[in-house]
């Protein structure tokens, strides 16, 4: 295991508290069926919706799927949406303290997606009013809640709760506990947040706080980041910031000593949404720093759920599991052939697909034994491939095939099998498995499409499964004049 699994590990012993501007999320998935008769506009045809906590809530969701004790301060309306905002985050595992306001309606984001697609975002909003009869309330709620926490995370998105007086009050009581307290700002005017432990604005909020054009691609970038940070640390006596840089990674400043600067690269791959990119940014961050990881270490761990969640469609959350199979991935990959990083378990697989699905991909399945892989095989993955965006091929371990094919199988050992079958560009995930049957691994996994060739459905307990599930079962034409047990034979001969 890796340090930095060791570190993820270390997520389930932090009780880390948010305080911000919550909302809901509602995600209306369709598709675009016609331009409108009535005007040069798309008719969106809707088939499902899916509501979700967003804002601040996006890094309480976040925080409790990294395994974090969470617990949450902030405001709605006294409306039905607040009542949902309040049972989603009873459902996500979350402490809650809940100020409902009357004649405030509970801030809603409605988006509108056509497959992959973001058509149109609505909102509903109001800035919360100022409410100076709730700040005794508000401030005993605070006191007993940050004594009990190890990190105090502020999620501002400008919508009223955090005024300068309220985030002071935050920042007081956490200095006077001796709580690590992160802000995650909006605006300009930075007195707000002085005195916080570490502000973590990106970079046009760094720019437009300083007054300063930065250029990450320029060569006195770090000298111009040192700069600006020098401004906001000697007018508010912040004493650390970290500055996000989109496809350039993130840079963090220490007020005690500004030359020792750090910057890591980005991890995002492929970009479908970044809707909460920022949320799951702060709460990684704030999950790490409360178990007392590193700097550096906190960092990279943030950076890489950031870099996993702009990978999914709508406002989305990372997981602890998830965080350790890409950092499995990535050792392997880092001490070895590319290709192993393909190899994976079930319980990687389970999160990969799952992913995947969530993107709308179409996984398809197959297995076998492998043992002398041959133009059969290589046409039967081919056509697998065709009918999916995703082929996972489980292969039988050695132990598995000795009992099917007797003792002197197989000929190429389980590694060798896998690394073959990992090099085929039409393959994008290989599982090797001990049982008889991957019968188990269509169970978990439930793929779209189970294909193998040569198989009748009464013969085919795997392709039953899928049925029964509505997947599909795909009988693979077979390319006659090929077998491992002909090569064997020829071999002997």
């Amino acid at each position: 295991m890796t340090l930095l699994s060791t570190d993820v590990n270390k997520f389930s012993q932090v009780k880390a508290l948010v305080i911000g501007d919550i909302m809901l999320d509602r995600f209306i998935y369709g598709k675009v069926v016609r331009i409108s008769p009535e005007a040069p506009v798309p008719i969106f045809q809707q088939k499902k919706e899916k509501q979700m906590l967003g804002g601040a809530g996006n890094v309480v969701a976040n925080l409790v799927t990294l395994g974090c004790k969470t617990t949450f301060i902030g405001i709605v309306g006294n409306d039905i949406n607040g009542a949902t905002v309040a049972s989603l985050l009873r459902k996500s595992g979350a402490h809650s303290h809940i100020l409902k306001i009357e004649d405030y309606p509970t801030i809603v984001k409605t988006r509108l997606i056509a497959g992959n697609n973001h058509l149109l975002r609505t909102d509903q909003e109001e800035i919360i009013p100022v409410v100076t009869d709730l700040l005794p309330k508000f401030k005993k709620i605070l006191t007993q809640a940050i004594k009990n926490v190890d990190i105090v995370l502020i999620s501002d998105y400008n919508k009223g709760l955090l005024t300068p007086i309220t985030t002071q009050i935050i920042i007081d009581i956490c200095n006077k506990f001796g709580k690590t307290v992160i802000a995650d700002p909006k605006g300009t005017d930075y007195s707000k947040y002085k005195d916080a432990t570490l502000v973590k604005p990106n970079l046009k909020e760094f720019s437009e706080a300083t007054g300063m054009k930065f250029d990450p691609l320029s060569p006195n970038f770090h000298n111009d980041v040192k700069a600006g940070a020098q401004i906001l640390f000697s007018k508010y006596n912040i004493k650390n910031l970290l500055v996000t840089l989109s496809e350039h990674g993130m840079v963090y400043i220490p007020a005690e000593n500004i030359d020792d600067l750090k910057q890591i690269p980005t991890e995002a791959k492929e970009v479908f949404d970044v809707s909460g990119a920022g949320d799951t940014s702060l709460a990684a961050l704030g999950a790490a720093i409360g178990a007392n990881i590193s700097i550096k270490n906190a960092m990279k761990l943030a950076n890489l759920a950031s870099g996993i969640v702009v990978g999914k469609l709508g406002t989305a959350t990372v997981s602890a599991e998830e965080l350790k199979t890409v950092l499995s991935q990535k050792e392997t990959s880092d001490h070895g052939w590319n290709q192993k990083r393909k190899i994976i378990t079930l319980q990687q697989a389970e999160n990969i697909v799952k992913n995947l699905k969530e993107n709308k991909k179409v996984i398809g399945f197959t297995n076998g034994c492998f043992d002398c892989c041959h133009l059969g095989h290589l046409n039967s993955f081919m056509e697998a491939k065709k009918l999916c965006d995703v082929l996972i091929v489980a292969v039988n371990s050695d132990a598995s095939i000795k009992r099917y094919k007797g003792e002197n199988r197989p000929i190429q050992d389980e590694k060798t099998r896998a690394m073959l079958l990992a090099s085929l560009e039409f393959i994008d995930y290989v599982i090797v498995f001990e049982e008889d049957s991957p019968l188990h691994i269509v169970e978990k996994l439930k793929p779209d499409i189970v294909a193998k060739e040569g198989y009748t459905l009464d013969k085919w307990p795997e392709g039953r499964l899928a049925i029964s599930y509505g997947g599909k079962a795909i009988t693979l034409k077979r390319l006659e004049g090929y077998s491992t047990s002909n090569l064997v034979e020829k071999m002997k001969g």
